[in-house]
This record gives C-alpha cells, structure tokens and sequence, in this order.
C-alpha cells in the first residue's frame, strides 16, 4: 500500500482591506477543491492561509474610520472567514500575518538573510508629504503625465497614454492622501540582494515547479538581470519593524508570503500530531504547494523562494497559477452588477453551483475564466439537477415504495458499473493536475450513460406491468449505485451535495477507495430533494442588489496593497438636462440601521407635502443613525424610485467627502422649511 503524502496547500492570503468577491473565490474554490481531492484519496492534506493585514493602505483606512487597524483587521477576518466557510473553503487554519509567530518568524528571516550577507542599505530620495508626514508610495501620488499631459495620473504610470515613469518626473504632483504638494526627501532604505539568487533561480523555475508559460515570462526577468528589492518602508506605517532599525518597518511582501509559514506555525502549536520543521526544513520530504493569481508571480516565483534559500528553508514543490474572472466577458463592473461581493451572492444562489460552474471551467492553463450568467444557469441545471440528481431521484421513489427502501444485491448493467470504475483513474489524474474542467466533463459523461442506461429500461413503464417488480428493483438499484460513484467523484467539488447523498444513502463519509465497494442488501432513508433549479430572477435579484451601494463606493478608497482606487468624471451634461434635477428641502425624521446590508441607512423623510423613503450608502459616518433625527439636508425629489433587496428607495439624498467616516450630509443654512424647492 502507498504511504500517504504530506501535503500543505496555500492560497494567496486576502488583504485585508476589503470584502471577498467572486473574483477572489475562483483561487479558494480551486485550492479547497484540490485539497479535498487529496483528503478525500487518503493523504494528508492540510489547507492553511491568512489575511494580509499590513501596509499603508489598512493604516489610512482605519484612519478615516476612526478607529485603529487592529480593529480594522479584527472586523475583516471575521467578515473573510464567514465569508469562505459559507462556500465550502475548509481551511484547516486561517489566521492573521499581524500575529506574534509571523512576528517572530519575519524577523528571524531577515536576520538570517542579514547574517548570511543578502541584506543592503542605502538612501533613497522619496516624496513626503508634509501634511500627513509621511513618505507616499508611488500609487499614493498623483499629478500630470509628463508624457501626455494628461491630468489626475498616478505616480507610475498613466492610464491615458500607457506610459510609465517615476513620481519625480510627474508635472503638478499632489498627495492623493491629503491633497498637499509633495517634497522630496531622502531615507535610508533596505534591500534583499536578489541577484544573488540568480543561478538558483534559473534552476527552480526551471525544475517542474512553475506552468511552462510561467516559467517563460520568470525568465524574461531572470534574462533581463534581477534588481535589489527595497523590502523596508518608514514610519508611519501599519507593519513589524525592522530589527535594530527604529522607525523602519518591512513592506508588506516581505511578510506577507512568510504568513503562509505563520499560519501554519501557529496550527502546529495547536496539534500535536504536526511538526513545523518536518514541513519546513530545507531536507523536507513533504509537498508544499502554493495556489495565486497571475498578477503576483514575481512575489512568489522570484522573491519568495529566494528568501526560503538565503535563510535555509525549503523551496515550494510547485505554483499553480491561474488567470483573472470576467463577468459575461467583461471585467466586473459596478455599474453593471457584475462586481458581485462573496456574501451578496451567498445572500442569493447557492454556493454550490458557482463551486460546480468554477471547477467546470479551471484548467491546469494559466488562463482567464469568465462567468457567464446564462451558461451558469444552463449548465447548473442541466448538470447537476438534470443528469446527477436525476438518477437518484428517478430511482429512489419506486425502491422505497416497491421494496421499502432497502436496495437488493442485483447488478442490472454490469459493463456500465465497470466502465463508471475504470474512467476514475483519468478523472483522478485531472483532479491531481488541477485539470478540473477535464475532471468535470468526464464525469457528466458517466452521468450521461446512466441516465440514457436508465431511460432505455424505463423502470416506470415496467412497474406498471405484472411480474416485473424484482427487475424494477434490480435497475433502481444499479441506479443508486452508479449515482453514489458520481457523488464520490465530485465529492471534492460539491461537498454540501455529498454529504446530503450520504445521509440518503445511509452511509458513512465516502471515500476515493469506496469507488471500489458497492452497495447491496442495504437500507437506504427517506429521500429528499438533494438540490434545486437555479431560477434566473434570483441571479437578477443578485445583479441589483450588487449595484445597491455604487454611490457610497465612488469615493476613493484604498484597495489592494497600496493601491488607490478612483471615481472618473462622469461625461458632462447640458444646462437644460441640469435644470431638471428638483432638488429640495428635506426633514430627516427617522434615520436606522438596514439589516442586512454593510453600508446603507434607512432615512425617512418630511419633503412638506409628502413623506419619502431613502436608503443612503453613509453607515461608516454615522455609527449612530439617530444622531441625524431633526437634521435638514438636500433632496433630490424627482429621481425614478429604485427597487432594491431591502425596499423601494423613493430619491437621493446629496452628501460629499472622502468615504469612509469622512462623509458629510449636505445641510442647507438655516431659516429652510421643508419641501422648499433649491432649484
């Protein structure tokens, strides 16, 4: 018997600055997928990851929220991690990279890293701003391309002309933090010798570790000749600071992928059956495996395991890379509804059939996937309603009530319980592959076998006829079976459908060796509908609700690491088309939390001759809704009412600022009445 594989399994670790969207949950579905498949085969396959929680962009955010990042990140983990076990991602650990073990470990990186010759300072010359006295990233500045003159670029490149640049070279630089005219200054930096891992690297990426494409595109970089990377940043800024160097703190890459190590630490100080060193030592016999975007491959192909070989760890046993999702062909947009967060989805669809839909369409390719929502409908209920559910549906009435639901020892198709056998090689060596589209059509293909198998004996034209009751139980039977092989096969993907096949079927959790058993004299309980049609007013109602909070996000906020996200002018209107807006007067009577949703408030209005109901996106500025009872503020009346999941909103109401805690409802001086017109 093979002794079972060690495997530990990561995904990129979300950052914690933001909620979890369908974009993200393609890389968690892929790694809970791959790593239910190894357990599910009998090895040992443990899944760990962790939120991102450093850098500037969590330090400004909880800044203008008023309260602090540790807060910030408390409140995030909690939404993440609801978030993915509501989908099905079984982590085995997830944790936090701001915790005391990646503290720990970061810093006792560094210094081997330090120690062993790898580390190098110098001054670099930065803008600072002298507002929020700090130094400014290069997405933290805007100005004019010096290119193309186009205004409002970012400190890199610009989103007109495609050129890029450094921040000095910007024309009119501001801060897009404070709004302040940078200056430059100089700091003392440091920098991981990444040259020096030139030749290893070559090797590695090389070996089998990365897809072919992407060890090409890691060799154009290792061609070019590999530059020092800056690993610190100065103060302020939300992070671990650098041993013996006041005021300095290491950037965000550096400890964010030591997190995947922290992570796992900190599950091995909770069990004692794992030993840290036996997975992470440089002579280590177990599987390391790391799932990431393609976006990210020069952190974890180039920089990550040139670390893990300066301070004498283990290199990654292989990267799956995978490309980005589009909504209906499109980049996710807003505006559309096709931005669609984790939890608005949860709100709406079961989580199953996007796990289904993901797995059907991933390959081992480094390729983008797009979420069609009329092929996600068809091909939910076509698959799994209408081929896989449909055999245990079909034969489940007549054994309970032709034999009282105990299945007899009969094998009614032979052949086609041994082809159902002999395909589950092929579609374990997709699976391992991470080839799961290929694993996805070849089990549809067996649920299509059946199915016609099935149809052409016609159990219900038979029980209509005398005699023919021990060969209705013989096909009925044949048909559970061949139904409880399909639910192994895609027990890694539909862990929910599974477990309520289980409970059918009257059987213990299903294994990948029970492929090789078949079920017979045995009782079978009641059967209940296993899964349900998708209804396509429901992926509707999840479009609408996913526009509902447009307006409170169009303000800029950071997103990312150190990105900032921007609002464009909208195009520009005539005087006429302005002049339609009747914009009054209006009296907040009630203002109240909406349950259910992360931004909105309920406000009801006094317009004079009329009561209005406004759903307004300003909860992060008033954390205490009743605070705006009594208050007058502006109105715009003659907005077409919009139906959303929590009510009819009859207008808007007009408010401005930054976003975040730093939004203010508009107010009209005193001496105005309600119902007055202001235009």
């Amino acid at each position: 018997m093979t002794e079972p594989r060690k495997i530990l399994v990561t995904s990129a670790l979300p950052y914690a600055n933001g909620s979890i969207h369908l974009g993200h949950m393609v890389e968690y579905i892929q790694t809970d997928i791959w790593a239910r498949f190894q357990r599910l085969r009998g090895n040992q396959c443990l899944y760990v990851c962790a939120d991102d929680a450093h850098g500037s962009a969590i330090m400004l955010r909880a800044e203008r929220q008023g309260i602090t990042p540790e807060q910030l990140i408390d409140n995030v983990k909690r939404e993440h991690s609801a978030d993915f076990a509501d989908f099905g991602v079984a982590f085995d650990n997830f944790h936090s990279t701001h915790a005391e073990e990646n503290r720990e470990l970061s810093r006792a990186i560094y210094l081997k890293l330090r120690e062993n010759g790898h580390i190098a300072t110098r001054p670099v010359t930065q803008y600072f701003d002298p507002d929020k006295q700090m130094f400014l990233a290069d997405r933290f500045i805007k100005g004019t391309c010096p290119k193309c003159g186009s205004a409002d670029q970012y400190g890199d490149n610009c989103e007109k002309c495609g050129a890029t640049y450094a921040p000095t070279e910007l024309k009119d630089p501001k801060s897009a933090i404070s709004g302040a005219t940078p200056v430059l200054r100089e700091s003392e930096h440091f920098f991981f010798k990444l040259p020096d891992f030139a030749e290893m690297l070559k090797g590695w990426t090389r070996s089998g570790a990365l897809q072919e494409s992407v060890a090409n595109k890691i060799a154009e970089w290792l061609d070019a000749g590999l530059q020092e990377w800056d690993i610190s940043r100065d103060a302020p800024y939300f992070g671990f600071e650098i041993p013996d160097a006041p005021g300095k703190y290491f950037y965000v890459w550096l400890d964010a992928p030591i997190g995947y190590m922290a992570s796992f630490k900190n599950l091995c100080d909770r069990r004692d059956d794992l030993d840290f060193d036996a997975y992470w030592n440089k002579d280590s016999t177990a599987e390391l495996y790391h799932f990431i975007g393609k976006d990210i491959v020069n952190f974890h192909a180039l920089f990550w395991p040139a670390m893990l070989e300066g301070a004498g760890y283990r290199k990654p046993t292989a990267l799956s890379v995978h490309g980005f999702l589009t909504v209906d062909g499109q980049k996710m947009s807003k505006s559309r509804g096709t931005f669609i967060k984790a939890r608005t989805y949860l709100d709406h669809l079961n989580p199953e059939y996007l796990r289904y839909y993901f797995a059907a369409k991933l390959s081992r390719h480094v390729e983008d996937i797009d979420l069609n929502l009329e092929d996600f409908v068809q091909k939910v209920n076509s698959d799994l309603v209408g081929k896989v559910v449909n055999i245990a549906s079909r034969c489940a009435g007549f054994i309970h009530k032709g034999n009282a639901g105990l299945l007899v020892d009969a094998q009614a198709a032979p052949e086609l319980e041994a082809a159902f056998r002999a395909a589950a090689p092929s579609i374990a060596e997709a699976y391992e592959t991470r080839d799961f589209g290929r694993a996805m059509r070849e089990i549809m293909a067996l649920a299509d076998r059946a199915n016609a198998w099935i149809a052409d004996k016609a159990p219900w034209s038979l029980a209509k006829q005398d005699g023919k009751a021990d060969e209705v139980q013989a096909i009925c039977a044949q048909g559970i079976e061949l139904f409880r092989q399909l639910a192994i096969l895609l027990k890694p993907v539909l862990p929910n459908l599974t477990a309520a096949a289980e409970a059918f079927l009257n059987v213990a959790p299903l294994t990948w060796a029970d492929l090789d058993t078949r079920l017979a004299n045995h009782q079978l309980n009641a059967f209940q509908p296993l899964l349900t049609r998708i209804e396509p007013a429901k992926v509707q109602t999840m479009i609408d609700a996913s526009k509902e909070d447009l307006a409170a996000q169009a303000a800029p906020e950071p997103a990312g690491n150190g990105e900032l996200t921007k609002a464009p002018l909208a195009e520009t209107i005539d005087f006429d088309t302005f002049s339609k807006v009747d914009l009054r007067i209006a009296l907040i009577e009630k203002a109240e939390f909406v349950e259910g949703a992360d931004k909105l408030l309920r406000l009801t209005l006094d317009i004079g001759d009329a009561k209005r109901n406004v759903f307004s996106g300003i909860k992060s500025a008033y954390p205490e809704p009743s605070q705006l009872e009594g208050r007058l503020t502006l109105y715009v009346a003659n907005l077409a009412p919009r139906k959303m999941k929590f009510g009819v909103s009859e207008g808007m109401v007009l408010a401005a600022g930054p976003g975040g805690s730093e939004i203010h409802l508009l107010s009209p001086d005193s001496g105005a009445k309600p119902g007055q017109r202001v235009m």
